[in-house]
């Protein structure tokens, strides 16, 4: 072959495998953001960021507690009012260790005590989706919090009293299933944010865990998901658990509403079945606890 000829298809060869390695990775890339979107929906983004009427994911839903009312922030990848001057370590650090960019710790209200739990990645594959959606020059709203909660710096203490980073470790001792709607439970879907009551400090009480909550993130209550029968949902079977994750439907026939009706449209429906039967098996499994609000 002339020399010509070898050095025009030798540079065939490297511009063809140029474009086979960029198309690889920009398929790779989709594929990230597709499976960010299901861990999206399974950890509840768009019905805690998305206020009524307002723009997706420009935050400002209200959250009342007792130490005051806060908003939750825009994280679009608007790069003045939302995330998008953030890299892939800062979500990481805001959802293992509740801190901004800045270093800050983060308020609790946000559920980074159990994000912390979250695998890699889930946490690579959401930061790809997020990239994707589209932005929102809305303000973040400022928390209306009174004194002293108000004062961030409290927080550092908080932590070192109440917050235990890590990522969520099977256990051995159970199947796949089950370890699989522990994980969902406990760090994705956060259940136990809502589920469980908490101190007077605001930190979760782990050994009343889901047995209810007498103060939800909508000032109402929240029942007892723990198998106790007459407190929480011990009478139901495994398909009624599944069957109201996805649909809403209670076996007495009531319907899902308040907080938990948004949590099924936003999040436990778009869950597999695979996984909406994990989470009914990780539940059943729980030791009955009596209804904490009672």
């Amino acid at each position: 072959m002339p020399p010509l000829l070898r050095a025009a298809s030798l540079a065939c060869v490297i511009v063809l495998a140029a474009s086979g390695a960029s198309a690889a990775r920009a398929n790779e890339a989709a594929a990230s953001a597709e499976r960010g979107e299901y861990i999206f929906h399974a950890a509840g983004c768009a019905s805690c960021h998305t206020a009524k009427g307002g723009e997706p994911l420009a935050g400002g839903v209200a959250l009342d507690t007792p130490f005051g009312r806060f908003y939750t922030p825009n994280i679009t990848p608007d790069p003045q009012a939302g995330i998008g001057d953030w890299s892939l370590a800062n979500l990481e650090r805001a959802l293992w260790e509740g801190r901004a960019p800045d270093g800050k710790p983060y308020y609790p209200s946000f559920p980074y005590t159990s994000y912390t739990g979250m695998e890699a990645t889930d946490v690579v594959d959401l930061w790809a989706y997020l990239k994707t959606v589209e932005h929102s020059a809305e303000p973040s709203r400022p928390h209306e919090l009174s004194f002293p909660f108000s004062l961030r710096a409290g927080l550092h203490a908080w932590q070192f009293l109440f917050f235990e980073p890590g990522r969520f470790q099977a256990d051995a001792k159970r199947d796949e299933t089950w370890n699989r709607g522990a994980y969902l439970v406990r760090s994705v879907a956060h259940c136990g944010e809502c589920h469980t009551p908490r101190n007077v400090f605001g930190a979760i009480e782990h050994d009343r865990w889901l047995a209810g909550n007498p103060d939800g993130p909508d000032g109402k209550r929240v029942p007892n998901i723990t198998p106790d029968v007459k407190g929480g949902i011990g009478t139901w079977s495994a398909t009624d658990i599944t069957f109201y994750l996805e649909i809403g439907f209670e076996p007495k026939g009531d319907v899902a509403g308040g907080a938990m009706k948004q949590v099924i449209d936003e999040s436990t429906s778009r869950l597999t079945p695979v996984d909406r039967d994990a989470i009914a098996a990780y539940l059943q499994a729980l030791p009955p606890l009596p209804d904490a609000v009672r």
